[in-house]
């Protein structure tokens, strides 16, 4: 007859503790036994993997963050700069012929603006707490993932 099936099957070792003489009760304790490395092995992969993710969602909330930031910031810069004219941080002195002798910069106005700028911006940044951040599966490179640590 013609084997259909001709794999050999893994043929794990009886564990045979010895203590009990019930046979019951060593069935049961080999059970546990087994179930226990079944979970050992999972959370060891699920620690790996999540090790592996990691550093990609920081990479990511880091990026986010950066470019909130920017715009924020600049948003808010030109909201504060348009109640301010040249004029009002700088004063010209001109001589007997109108030439431009010398610019005085007036500090209280310079930094004025600068603490507006840094307070709003603190402000909307408190407003806007959270962010959604989309984690593409694309991101992931799972060759990368899985044969990182043995090269």
């Amino acid at each position: 007859m013609d084997k259909i099936y001709s794999r050999k099957r893994i043929n794990l070792p009886k564990v045979n503790l010895g203590k009990f003489s019930n046979k019951r009760e060593n069935i049961r304790l080999q059970r546990r036994l087994k179930i226990t490395i079944v979970l050992i092995i999972a959370v060891l992969a699920m620690v790996m993997v999540i090790s592996f993710i990691n550093p990609i969602i920081d990479e990511l909330c880091i990026d986010a963050s950066k470019k909130k930031a920017t715009l924020i910031s600049n948003r808010k810069a030109t909201e504060v700069m348009s109640n301010y004219t040249y004029e009002d941080m700088v004063t010209i002195y001109r001589d007997a012929d109108n030439n431009i002798t010398m610019l005085k910069s007036n500090i209280i106005v310079i930094n004025e603006i600068i603490s507006s700028v840094a307070e709003e911006i603190q402000k909307e940044f408190e407003k806007d707490s959270e962010s959604k951040i989309s984690l593409r599966l694309r991101k992931f490179n799972w060759v990368k993932v899985f044969f990182w640590s043995w090269s």
